[in-house]
């Protein structure tokens, strides 16, 4: 039986003629039953020009954070696998249908697109200073989580939606350190995760602020491997979460 596959697009300050060529590619290379949308903060404008792509549309008037808006996109979707990619076309349609692959063949629960994996192919390099902040991010995370990659952070990723049901109650993550959360969480409920090489081309103007985010990840990673230990039951953290205020989870959150 072939499994139904829906894709979300995180967006925001979208450049949008880049978001129609993305999305026609991914309609070429995937096929999936739905692509869509999750755009935040938009104006008017672009708001108008999305909604006429061959997409779902879902608006949030502020901005939500990459994570609480692929949450909110894959709480609507109902097809049996779920796959995000990064609105700037960073990773090719052609490498999203190789990370929805191993799921839809049933050889994974989730799949990581990975920008560091040695058949990897690069196309476009970061700056000197994004790519030693980014390797050195991805060196600490194989350290401190139990799942071990050579990549964390590339925007594609795929599972299946049992896997979903399975996560879903354990991510409060709103923003970039999202991804961490969910392989740390993934690996904590037992699923099959493999690491997917892709090709990949960096996008200069990106609105992210390499400093900033990264400690923002640092911080998300300590919490992502605090969120993992307490599923696996582990005495210490749990002990740790006694005097700690956590947020509720992402799907029980109004993130409009």
């Amino acid at each position: 039986m072939t499994r139904s596959v829906g894709i979300v697009i995180p967006a925001y300050h979208p450049d949008v003629d880049r978001l129609d060529a993305y999305v026609r590619a991914l309609r070429d290379a995937v096929d999936p039953d739905e692509i869509r949308v999750e755009l935040d903060a938009a104006t008017p404008e672009v708001r108008a020009q999305i909604a006429a792509l061959p997409v779902t549309l879902n608006e949030a008037s502020s901005r939500r954070g990459k994570g609480a808006a692929i949450t909110a996109g894959f709480e609507a979707l109902s097809t049996d696998v779920m796959a995000f990619a990064d609105a700037d076309g960073s990773t090719p349609a052609s490498s999203i249908a190789d990370v929805v692959a191993p799921v839809v063949s049933g050889d994974a629960d989730l799949a990581a697109g990975s920008r560091r994996h040695p058949d990897a192919t690069i196309q476009s390099h970061q700056t000197v200073a994004r790519r030693y902040l980014g390797d050195g991010f991805a060196w600490l995370a194989r350290r401190l989580l139990d799942v071990h990659l050579y990549d964390y952070q590339c925007g594609a990723k795929a599972l299946t939606a049992d896997a979903w049901t399975r996560i879903r109650p354990h991510l409060r993550e709103p923003g970039f350190a999202w991804d961490i959360e969910l392989l740390a969480v993934a690996d904590a409920v037992d699923c099959r995760i493999v690491e997917v090489p892709v090709v990949w081309e960096d996008r200069p103007e990106s609105t992210v602020s390499p400093v900033e985010t990264t400690l923002r990840l640092a911080r998300g990673l300590l919490t992502s491997r605090h969120r993992a230990r307490l599923i696996r039951n582990d005495r210490l953290h749990t002990i740790l979460d006694r005097s700690r205020d956590s947020p509720p989870a992402l799907v029980n959150r109004d993130h409009r």
